[in-house]
């Protein structure tokens, strides 16, 4: 792709989510969103190759079909409240059917499946966008009806926790199972938005921090199946150490940065008198967990099959910048000691 058109692309699809973050009128909310999905669909059908084709035709019908569902509930509400304000959702038919269609458009469950079978046709690039910047406007909008619909988004939350760990179960292509663990840790967010909105933000700010890191990582070694991470320790042997740290950071195991958001999230429920969600939703993210353990088993405890035909390959030099992914992986893992500093940044 052309180094212009490219920019391009990048620039509108910074702009479509600044316009939903800056429109309090649904009709440019959901025109920020559209502009969003428009921007995407070249970046993804740019391999020129049947499954990217196919990919990007599936998250088109997806998004035509949640954005139209959207435009349809936000102009009933219009008629019923005669304003467009996107926090005025009074009527529980509306509130649900805009909560509905943008739950579809970040992939949670039960309207997920589009997602692991969109992301596998993805090169790992636009699957960092997908995964986090795409996600952005919707939660945004999500955060502006929250008051209205506790019930479903704790419904909606349990859900995609639920799908998150069992749908990455069997899965060897790692596209797939980061789809799943991005279903999971919204999962996590939404859950949580009815009752600590801020705590709702830290965790999509640390599951930003976390996919990035994850994402460049696999970029830098370019690896798509469980079975290449093997071969990591022969092209950048500091990944081996780092990136399993990583993948258990998204685990939620203590002392890295990825327990401090659900430990938060489950004192947070506790606290709402909600001790047998918050016993579910720590149980079902051992379901995640267990394939966050598998791909760190497979990367530093295993070695590819060593025959005089196969090659191991050269060690060479990284062609992009890696200081993102310095830092991103720094973060990842050392943040849970100013867990105090954060809560008290935050108004919890």
């Amino acid at each position: 792709m052309a180094p212009l058109i490219y920019s391009a692309l990048i620039i509108s699809l910074g702009l479509g989510t600044t316009m939903t973050f800056a429109s309090t009128h649904w009709y440019l909310a959901w025109m920020g969103i559209e502009i969003n999905t428009l921007a995407i669909i070249p970046l993804m059908a740019q391999n020129h190759i049947p499954r990217a084709i196919e990919a990007t035709t599936k998250y088109f019908f997806i998004q035509a079909t949640a954005s139209a569902t959207l435009l349809f509930a936000s102009i009933s509400n219009a008629f019923l409240t005669g304003q467009w304000d996107i926090t005025h959702t009074p009527y529980t038919l509306t509130s649900t059917l805009i909560t509905l269609a943008l739950a579809m458009k970040i992939g949670l469950a039960p309207l997920h499946s589009w997602m692991p079978e969109v992301m596998q046709g993805l090169n790992l690039l636009t699957g960092l966008i997908l995964s986090t910047w795409q996600k952005l406007a919707p939660l945004y909008l999500i955060y502006q009806i929250q008051p209205n619909n506790p019930d479903i988004f704790i419904t909606l939350g349990i859900l995609s926790i639920l799908v998150g760990g069992w749908g990455g179960f069997n899965q060897v292509q790692l596209r797939k199972i980061l789809a799943y663990s991005s279903i999971a840790h919204l999962g996590w967010m939404i859950l949580i938005l009815s009752f600590s909105p801020p705590l709702a933000l830290l965790t999509i700010m640390i599951y930003i921090l976390m996919t990035f890191s994850l994402f460049s990582s696999f970029m830098l070694t370019r690896t798509t199946h469980i079975n290449s991470l093997a071969t990591t320790w022969a092209k950048v042997p500091i990944l081996t150490i780092s990136t399993p740290l990583v993948l258990l950071s998204l685990g939620g195991l203590p002392p890295l940065t990825g327990f401090m958001p659900k430990w938060l999230i489950l004192q947070e429920l506790t606290k709402q008198s909600l001790s047998p969600l918050a016993t579910m939703a720590a149980l079902s993210s051992l379901l995640s967990l267990y394939f966050y353990l598998r791909l760190s088993y497979a990367m530093t405890l295993t070695m590819p099959p060593n025959n005089p035909a196969g090659t191991l390959p050269w060690r060479l030099n990284p062609r992009h910048n890696t200081l993102p992914m310095a830092l991103t992986t720094t973060s990842t893992i050392c943040l849970l000691p100013m867990t105090p500093t954060i809560m008290s940044l935050l108004p919890f």
